[in-house]
């Protein structure tokens, strides 16, 4: 497993549900101090998970509680629909909008905390594995030095993001991920609240796509709220081939923010995006840094398992980074696996029942990002499929007992 959401939050479950010797390696040389990464949304269904999981009060850090989700027309600002969410729209959990590399800080210290400081090796780059006779698997790791070692386990959860060298070993004839035709822009703010201070927005023309959410209160001092953005719009054939196939999905890419100024501030009547409450602009020209990455797509896969090897997270189930659901998922993926490994005697038959409830639901999900790739992609408790009753009747996935709601 990788130190990212969905490896970490599949060890603090591993942990939870009684299975000791839990091993993450991360390629990275390190995590931490200061988070890196832009925004994510936390759907009501994985904040439970994280609050059973007794991380209610350090998710609540991370970022804002969302009561809204509000569609505007990018050329002119005018409010298409609006609809609650989390607990404006009846969810016992709230909706977050949190701040990428704080949640995952926060989930590497309860990992500390809680499994102690080995649990966690980085610079670990798994190069591959071997499924050994009667039920095993050896992992393969390099190092940034050159040296090479191997590591023995039960399990081994490829947990290793979109170019995932699990995956790729698993399913050698797929092929690199494939950009969907759009580029997309991300940066952090600080800016003035807008709406409720709470609020989500996306705003469309048809050709070009604008998100944006508070992940933080007010500044008591200045009054301004460190606001995340993301920008879409289409990307030219000549640039998709010139990009190396690393760069598909790789947030890591500083962008020159006139580019995507040009974008976004040159057509149309409204010429600067700014619709009084929202100074599209402004956003964009005041940010503290601004990453480019064009998104990608790949088809569902027929199965996640190979002996005792399985996937989990975008290695599992990559989604358009506009549809806000990929850190959900992935926690959902976690706790889901941790309940069958914690319940189900056999390892082979959890890996089965961890299939069979997850990678239905996600391949449905991947198929309505994709559809929508051309459209405003909804992000919302709904696209996932949950609505307040259905999650509030549905039992837990904690295996030793659950923390209070």
């Amino acid at each position: 497993m990788g130190a990212g959401i969905g490896g970490l939050a599949a060890a603090l479950s591993l942990h939870d549900a009684g299975l000791g010797d839990v091993r993450v390696a991360e390629a990275a040389p390190a995590l931490g101090p200061r988070p890196v990464g832009g925004g994510v949304c936390l759907l009501p269904d994985a904040v439970r998970e994280l609050t059973e999981l007794g991380l209610g009060d350090a998710v609540d850090g991370c970022g804002v509680a969302t009561e809204e989700l509000a569609y505007y027309d990018l050329s002119g600002g005018t409010r298409v629909w609006a609809e609650p969410r989390g607990l404006a729209a009846g969810y016992r959990w709230p909706q977050y909008s949190v701040h990428r590399g704080e949640l995952q800080m926060a989930l590497y210290n309860a990992v500390l905390a809680r499994m102690g400081t080995d649990v966690v090796r980085t610079g670990a780059r798994l190069t591959g594995y071997v499924q050994i006779p009667g039920g095993a698997v050896e992992a393969l790791f390099a190092d940034a030095y050159g040296g090479t070692h191997s590591e023995w386990a039960d399990l081994l959860v490829g947990a290793d993001g979109v170019h995932s060298m699990v995956r790729a070993q698993m399913n050698p004839a797929e092929g690199a991920p494939i950009c969907n035709g759009k580029v997309m822009w991300r940066g952090t703010t600080l800016a003035e609240p807008f709406l409720t201070g709470r609020s989500m927005i996306m705003a469309g023309d048809g050709a070009r796509k604008f998100v944006c959410h508070a992940l933080s209160a007010p500044d008591p001092r200045t009054g301004k709220a460190l606001t995340n953005w993301v920008a879409e719009a289409p990307l030219a054939e000549h640039a998709v081939s010139e990009l190396p196939v690393s760069a598909i999905g790789d947030w890591t890419r500083e962008a020159d923010r006139a580019e995507v100024l040009g974008h976004f501030t040159l057509h149309g009547r409204h010429a600067s995006r700014d619709f009084g409450w929202l100074d599209i602009r402004g956003l964009i020209e005041d940010s503290i840094a601004v990453y480019e990455c064009p998104p990608i797509d790949r088809d569902p896969l027929a199965g996640w398992t190979h002996g005792r090897v399985t996937l989990l997270g975008d290695a599992a189930h990559p989604m358009h980074p506009i549809a806000s659901n990929g850190a959900s998922q992935a926690i959902l993926d976690a706790r889901v696996l941790a309940h069958a490994l914690g319940t189900v005697h056999s390892i082979d038959d959890a890996l089965a029942q961890y299939e069979a409830l997850r990678r239905p639901a996600t391949a449905a999900l991947q198929l309505t990002s994709m559809a929508a790739s051309g459209e405003i992609a909804v992000a919302g408790e709904h696209a996932a499929g949950v609505d307040p009753r259905a999650l509030d009747e549905r039992g837990s996935y904690g295996v030793r007992g659950s923390v209070a709601r």
